[in-house]
């Protein structure tokens, strides 16, 4: 099942990147999926945390959160660009903790940060990340640890 939906995805998404409908590129790009998934399940790489299909019906929650996020962090970017001095610029490498069980939500966690701007995850480890923030308040709400309470909350919850 997991080959199957593995296909059909990457043929939507090389269909959506490419935007070609004639049936010779059509042909084409079902080979280039077919090699690839061939490829993939030869070398065993298409399991439970590389191609997680459990979470797909929970992406689109999480998506508006994170765009939520990504939409205030670039609007706090931009005041502190344009008005310098009213809001400086505290440069933070802050170590915060990394409650998330399973490899996959730690590195959800990690990108979830360094996707919001001002934000940068800088190293990953089993019980704790190093981010550099921007700011100090962007580096107080980080460490409020609200962003992994969705992660579990809106991924990882049953």
């Amino acid at each position: 099942m997991k080959s199957f939906s593995f296909t059909v995805l990457l043929f939507l998404f090389w269909i959506f990147l490419s935007g070609h409908l004639e049936p010779l590129l059509l042909g084409l790009g079902m080979a280039s999926v077919a090699l690839t998934v061939f490829l993939s399940r030869r070398m065993n790489v298409i399991d439970h945390e590389s191609y997680p299909l459990h979470l797909s019906a929970k992406f689109p929650g999480f998506f508006v959160y994170i765009l939520r996020e990504i939409v205030k962090a670039n609007i706090d970017v931009v005041r502190r660009i344009l008005s310098w001095r009213a809001t400086p610029i505290s440069p933070q490498m802050i170590e915060i903790p990394q409650p998330q069980e399973s490899d996959l939500g730690a590195v959800i966690y990690a990108n979830s940060i360094t996707l919001t701007p001002g934000t940068v995850t800088i190293s990953l480890s089993k019980n704790s990340l190093t981010v550099h923030a921007l700011s100090k308040e962007a580096a107080n709400e980080l460490a409020t640890g609200a962003m992994s309470d969705e992660i579990s909350n809106r991924v990882f919850k049953q």
